[in-house]
């Protein structure tokens, strides 16, 4: 077992405090930790989108603080507990900011961790903090999952627990290869694992540790501008067929004003202030 980064992450400064959310259930020893990898909520985060887009980096800045909201939310309402586990920035105060989400968006903002990721890579970043969880805490079980997946909910994150009970390692699928959520009951040689496609090279590590590995639903993510079409045209259909929504990510959606415009059976985004007719 190894990861591409030196030692486990650090201590939390925050203890775990009692959850008194409506419609939890009571925490316990036997409950799983969700490791939420957070960066921070301000521009230049999601690049990627940014570039492929009709979104200034503030903007996407703001769709990513509604997103993780959105996730913070679907965590604290699962058996689970939440940590958000941030990347440090000497810019800026990433901690701070993420507080002032979990604050707005959870019924006991009080119940959360916050602990700084360490590493120099995603998968060195991850490979900590579930190693860390896993034998320095001597947690059962631990999650980690990505921020951009607004979807997620209590049913999808208590799913995947249920089948981590069963397999040593657990693996959200989205798409092109990628991982919104994976797993663990023992630690696998992290480096390199997130390597595209994720869920092939993830599955991959497990089988040479020799653990047992599950799946639990597809589920969207919002880090291109792929994603973004295809979140906003669900966002809206749920919508208007009157089924939930992910409330802060879809109020984020609306503000921007972005509308999606199908040419030669492509979809394009558009935004109505910036774009002619």
């Amino acid at each position: 077992m190894g990861t591409s980064d030196s030692a486990g992450v650090n201590k939390p400064a925050i203890g775990r405090a009692s959850h008194g959310v409506q419609e939890r259930r009571a925490p316990s020893a036997s409950m799983t930790t969700v490791a939420v990898l957070c960066d921070a909520p301000s521009e230049g985060v999601l690049a990627d989108l940014a570039s492929s887009t009709p979104l200034t980096e503030g903007e996407t800045a703001d769709l990513y603080a509604a997103m993780c909201a959105d996730v913070f939310r679907a965590v604290e309402t699962s058996a689970s507990d939440l940590l958000v586990n941030y990347r440090p920035d000497e810019s800026g105060e990433p901690e701070a900011e993420l507080r002032a989400l979990a604050d707005a968006a959870l019924e006991d903002p009080d119940g959360v961790r916050y602990e700084t990721q360490a590493g120099s890579t995603f998968a060195g970043r991850i490979g900590n903090t579930i190693t860390h969880l896993l034998e320095s805490e001597e947690e059962s079980s631990a999650m980690a999952v990505e921020p951009t997946a607004p979807f997620l909910t209590r049913g999808v994150i208590d799913g995947l627990m249920m089948k981590l009970r069963r397999s040593d390692v657990v693996l959200g699928p989205t798409s092109e290869g990628r991982v919104y959520a994976a797993g663990f009951s023992a630690p696998i040689d992290f480096e390199e694992a997130y390597t595209p496609p994720a869920v092939e090279t993830l599955t991959a590590r497990a089988n040479d540790a020799g653990l047992d590995v599950d799946y639990g639903p597809m589920t969207a993510v919002i880090e291109t501008g792929t994603d973004l079409a295809g979140a906003l045209a669900f966002v809206r259909a749920r919508d208007r067929a009157g089924r939930e929504v992910p409330q802060h990510t879809a109020a984020c959606l609306g503000d921007l004003d972005v509308t999606l415009v199908e040419a030669d059976g492509d979809l394009s985004l558009r935004k109505a202030d910036t774009d002619s007719p």
